[in-house]
Protein backbone atom coordinates (compact mmCIF):
# COMPACT_ATOMS: atom_id res chain seq x y z
CA UNK A 1 0.00 0.00 0.00
CA UNK A 2 0.85 3.66 -0.78
CA UNK A 3 0.85 6.32 0.79
CA UNK A 4 -1.32 9.38 -0.08
CA UNK A 5 1.84 11.92 -0.79
CA UNK A 6 2.83 9.09 -2.86
CA UNK A 7 -0.37 8.85 -4.89
CA UNK A 8 0.02 12.73 -5.28
CA UNK A 9 3.25 12.61 -6.41
CA UNK A 10 2.76 11.09 -9.33
CA UNK A 11 -0.33 12.72 -9.71
CA UNK A 12 1.49 15.75 -9.85
CA UNK A 13 3.75 14.19 -12.06
CA UNK A 14 1.62 12.84 -15.05
CA UNK A 15 -1.14 15.55 -15.16
CA UNK A 16 0.21 18.69 -13.63
CA UNK A 17 3.92 18.47 -15.42
CA UNK A 18 2.45 16.63 -18.37
CA UNK A 19 5.18 13.43 -18.41
CA UNK A 20 4.35 10.33 -19.62
CA UNK A 21 2.64 7.08 -17.09
CA UNK A 22 5.54 5.15 -18.41
CA UNK A 23 8.16 7.98 -17.40
CA UNK A 24 6.40 8.04 -13.62
CA UNK A 25 6.97 4.38 -13.33
CA UNK A 26 10.54 4.37 -14.37
CA UNK A 27 11.29 7.58 -11.85
CA UNK A 28 8.94 6.49 -8.84
CA UNK A 29 10.51 2.72 -9.37
CA UNK A 30 6.36 1.26 -10.03
CA UNK A 31 5.02 -0.82 -12.54
CA UNK A 32 2.87 0.74 -15.17
CA UNK A 33 0.09 -0.93 -13.97
CA UNK A 34 0.21 0.51 -10.70
CA UNK A 35 0.73 4.07 -12.22
CA UNK A 36 -2.42 3.80 -14.33
CA UNK A 37 -4.60 2.58 -11.12
CA UNK A 38 -3.13 5.66 -9.33
CA UNK A 39 -4.25 8.07 -11.95
CA UNK A 40 -7.38 6.32 -12.66
CA UNK A 41 -8.61 6.61 -8.62
CA UNK A 42 -7.26 10.17 -6.97
CA UNK A 43 -7.38 8.46 -3.72
CA UNK A 44 -5.38 5.15 -2.86
CA UNK A 45 -8.03 2.14 -1.04
CA UNK A 46 -9.09 2.68 2.03
CA UNK A 47 -9.19 6.43 2.32
CA UNK A 48 -12.99 8.32 2.57
CA UNK A 49 -12.85 12.01 2.02
CA UNK A 50 -14.31 13.49 4.95
CA UNK A 51 -17.18 16.42 4.73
Amino acid sequence: MFAVEVYAAVRHFVFIEGNSRREAARVFGLSRETVSKMCRFSLPPGCERSR
